[in-house]
């Protein structure tokens, strides 16, 4: 490892120490190498299936699953920092656990982070799946969930898979539902994060909410 630290290391190096071994007569760095460009970067290598894992030279189903772990363990790390029960001080924990959770779904998922009355997140539930093109989305099953979990506050999320972040016209109306819905029960809607490529988009930011 480099004196310098494992910071220092490169996508390979650090993919090379997890795989431990390479192919025969490929060495470790030189498959992860490999690996990276087959799949475009560590995003594509880590939300890659197990069949697409399986089929590459030099991965078995060992290596694959612990490449699977790996982006499992990422998940539940986000989630954990997420539900350690401090207030939500800061969007950047949000936005960074929502990026994991919602970017790379190839359909369109609307998500609640349902909160107390400090902010503290209670649950995280995906509601409504759609396709590639949108999802249908009830405030009516939205304020039941809130009302099931005693929520005093919520963050919804939902993500774009064309990768344009931008709020549509139509998240702007939904958006405008869910609040005056919500609010009937006292609830407030904190904000609303739209998911693509690069940053999440807060629509309370952008004051759309």
């Amino acid at each position: 490892m480099s004196k310098a630290g494992i910071k220092a290391l490169s996508d390979a190096e650090l993919l090379a120490i997890l795989l431990r071994t390479g192919a025969p007569r490929i060495p470790a760095v030189e498959l992860s190498t490999t690996l990276l460009l087959g799949f475009g970067g560590l995003r594509g290598l880590l939300q890659a299936d197990r069949s697409a894992l399986e089929q590459q030279h030099g991965l078995g189903p060992a290596k694959s699953a612990q490449l699977l772990a790996v982006l499992e363990l990422s998940k539940r790390y986000l989630h954990e920092v997420l539900l350690r029960g401090d207030p939500l001080e800061s969007p950047g924990a949000t936005e960074q656990y929502l990026k994991s959770a919602l970017r790379d779904n190839p359909n369109e998922v609307f998500a609640c982070l349902f909160l107390d009355t400090r902010h503290r997140v209670i649950a995280y539930e995906e509601l409504f799946h759609g396709t590639i093109d949108g999802a249908t989305v009830y405030p009516r099953v939205v304020a039941e969930k809130a009302l099931k979990h005693k929520a005093a506050a919520l963050i919804v999320a939902h993500n774009h898979p064309s990768g344009v972040s931008e709020p549509s016209l139509a998240d702007q109306a939904i958006t405008r539902r869910l609040k005056d819905a919500l609010a009937l029960l006292d609830i407030r809607l904190l904000d609303h994060f739209v998911i693509g490529e690069g940053a999440p988009v807060s629509m309370a930011a952008k004051g759309l909410l």
